[in-house]
């Protein structure tokens, strides 16, 4: 069995954790809210022994890489320089850069702005989109309510706080309330009520998910907290202001997107009417791929499939 290496790297100031495997190519696994380098352990082993250098990071301010402590500091900016910053640390002049759920902006943002560095771009639930006309904020407010997830997480401290207080049961709830195996999420904060009853508990835990997963995840967030992670969000106005250069401009790398049917992110008004324009924005984009009955969290609960797909491409550059 391939084994997962540890180590920390000095990038832009942090000392970014990574989770590593194989050598050949680089390919980066961006993971996303709220997870960090093990939501990719079944992605390590495939494509190290499928030929490549796989590294995980704990992204600025998660588990065991944590960030500093301002707000403004989570940027779209910091967050693709720090993915460019990897890249060099690593001794590399290109990767293939894949991200998940928040790391899929990530990526398709490091594609856009550095397209050099980029062999390859993979998202993964989250699709490219271009910058909109105004902030999203405000949009996002007027369309689902202050109750809207997104636009609960711009309180300070309260997110935080709530996701803190039993880390087991916060990972158990979000991660199966958003899976393929739960009934459609509506992320809005019912009236009167808390950010975790948008996740319903569990009966009992879906056959890609453990409890010794769960703890993992609970044991990596116990000293960095939700601080950081939630601070991405609280950047969402702000990236739209630092990315007006960037209006419109589209993603050339080669590309593939791949999502669970039942991800609640497919089911926001006008997504998959969308997909098939996504070749106007992303130009190289090589296939779409749809995994039925899966939900949000596409490479934990589907990892053969997303590996396949991945590993496929992957050969293809």
């Amino acid at each position: 069995m391939t084994e997962i290496a540890h180590r920390h790297i000095d990038v832009n100031g942090l000392s970014m954790h990574v989770a590593e495997a194989g050598s050949g190519p680089l390919v980066l696994l961006l993971h996303g809210f709220p997870e960090c380098w093990y939501s990719w352990r079944r992605q390590l082993v495939a494509l190290a022994e499928a030929g490549f250098h796989a590294v995980a990071p704990d992204q600025r301010g998660y588990a065991r890489t944590g960030g500093p402590g301002r707000v403004e500091d989570y940027t779209i900016l910091h967050l693709t320089g720090d993915v460019v910053a990897l890249i060099a640390a690593l001794g590399e002049e290109q990767a293939v850069v894949v991200g998940h759920d928040w790391g899929a902006p990530v990526a398709w943002h490091t594609a856009q702005f550095r397209p050099d560095l980029v062999r390859g771009v993979v998202g993964l639930s989250v699709h490219p989109r271009p910058r909109s006309s105004r902030p999203p904020v405000a949009q996002m407010r007027e369309q689902f309510g202050d109750g809207f997830y997104m636009v609960a997480f711009q309180q300070p401290e309260v997110p935080e706080a709530v996701f803190e207080r039993d880390l087991p049961d916060t990972f158990r709830r979000v991660l199966y309330a958003a899976s393929g195996d739960a009934a459609d999420l509506v992320p809005v904060v019912p009236d009167g009520g808390g950010l975790l009853d948008v996740y319903p508990a569990p009966g009992r835990l879906p056959g890609w998910l453990t409890e010794g997963d769960i703890a993992t995840f609970a044991a990596e967030y116990a000293s960095s907290g939700f601080t950081g992670p939630v601070n991405w969000y609280r950047n969402l106005d702000r990236n739209w202001e630092l990315t007006a250069a960037w209006h419109r401009a589209p993603i050339t790398p080669p590309a593939l997107y791949i999502a669970g049917e039942r991800d609640m992110v497919l089911a926001a008004p006008g997504v998959k009417e969308r997909l098939p324009r996504l070749h106007d924005f992303v130009t190289d984009l090589r296939d779409i791929v749809l995994l039925p009955g899966c939900g949000h969290w596409t490479q934990q609960e589907r990892p053969e499939e997303v590996n396949e797909a991945l590993i496929g491409f992957l050969r293809t550059l």
